[in-house]
């Protein structure tokens, strides 16, 4: 079993906190606790806090990066559907259940997204509601509208 190890990032909208070993990147979470950057960043982490840094900057619009998910089979199937929503698009969770190949699991779609351990590299957030509302995100409705502005090349301000 690897060991996993843990780093924080700061980005505009929060404190990363990025878990992860060799295996991969198991978690992302944001926190609002002003949490300084680590000094000393463990080398399989090391990708995943320049992949995150671009991606704030505006120099980078897909991830990279061994990402190790714990979730159920169902869960895995929509995390990977996530990844296929492309930088700077959105989907609705009726689209989504339509992609995973039943209409009927637009509530069991909209479940596994709230819990995806993998905040922005899985990209969630650009799932919306069928009238174009922003609805259920965990990390915070303001959050996902601040990345959608993001991928939209609206220029953002930062809140912390």
């Amino acid at each position: 079993m690897k060991t996993i190890q843990t780093a924080y990032y700061k980005t505009p909208i929060g404190t990363a906190k990025i878990d992860g070993s060799e295996a991969g990147i198991s978690a992302i979470t944001v926190i609002d606790d002003d949490i300084e950057n680590s000094e000393e960043i463990p080398t399989c982490l090391q990708d995943c806090v320049t992949q995150l840094n671009e991606y704030f900057t505006e120099n980078r619009t897909e991830f990279n990066l061994k990402l190790n998910p714990k979730g159920t089979e169902f869960q895995q199937k929509v995390w990977n559907a996530l990844q296929k929503v492309s930088f700077g698009k959105t989907r609705t969770y009726l689209e989504q259940s339509k992609i995973l190949g039943d209409v009927k699991a637009i509530r069991a779609v909209a479940s596994a997204n709230g819990k995806n351990p993998i905040w922005i590299v899985i990209p969630c957030h650009r799932i919306i509601g069928s009238d174009g509302s922003l609805t259920g995100y965990a990390s915070g409705i303001w959050r996902k509208k601040w990345l959608l502005e993001h991928e939209s090349g609206t220029k953002q301000q930062s809140l912390f």
